[in-house]
C-alpha cells in the first residue's frame, strides 16, 4: 500500500506502508510526512487537508490528532470515490508504473517514486481546479455515479 500527498502545486511524499495500516501507523505517517510536504508544495499556513472516510482516517484517535494539530480537514461525503482527485493520479501511477515492468517489490517502490514525482504540475492543478465541477456533478446526479 501507498500514501501519497499531492495539491495544485504538484505532487510530493509517496511512502510505501509496510504490513497493514491502522490508525496510528496513519498518524505516523501524517506526522512524519505531512508538515514537510505542506513547506515544499509552498502551501498557506491554513491549508485544507482532504481524505476519504476510511476508518483509519475518521477513528476518534485521528480526529483528535488533526485537531491537536490545527489541521483544517475538509468534511468527505461517503462513499464517493468520484469525487476524489487523488484516485486520478493513483490511476495514472498505476499505468505509469506498469509500462516499467517491474521486476520485484524494490523495483516496483523505486519506479513509484520516479513516476509520482514525475506527474506533471498541470495535471495536479487540473484535478484540483475540477473539485467544483465534480461537486455540481455529484448534486445533479443526487449522489449517483458520475463521469468523474
Amino acid at each position: 500500500m501507498l500514501w501519497g500527498c499531492f495539491s495544485s502545486a504538484g505532487t510530493w511524499a509517496l511512502v510505501r506502508v509496510e504490513g497493514i495500516m491502522n490508525s496510528s501507523k496513519y498518524q505516523a505517517i501524517l506526522a512524519q510526512n505531512l508538515q514537510t510536504s505542506v513547506r515544499k508544495l509552498k502551501m498557506k499556513r491554513k491549508f485544507t487537508f482532504q481524505h476519504d472516510n476510511d476508518p483509519k482516517h475518521t477513528s476518534k484517535s485521528t480526529k483528535a490528532w488533526l485537531h491537536q494539530k490545527k489541521i483544517n480537514v475538509l468534511e468527505w461525503p461517503s462513499q464517493s470515490p468520484d469525487l476524489n482527485p487523488i484516485e486520478h493520479l493513483w490511476g495514472d501511477l498505476k499505468r505509469a508504473v506498469h509500462r516499467k515492468l517491474p521486476r520485484n517489490l524494490t523495483d516496483l517502490e523505486r519506479l513509484s517514486k520516479e513516476e509520482w514525482a514525475n506527474i506533471a504540475t498541470s495535471r495536479c492543478a487540473m484535478l484540483i481546479d475540477s473539485y467544483p465541477k465534480r461537486l455540481s456533478a455529484v448534486i445533479k446526479s443526487k449522489g449517483a455515479s458520475t463521469k468523474y
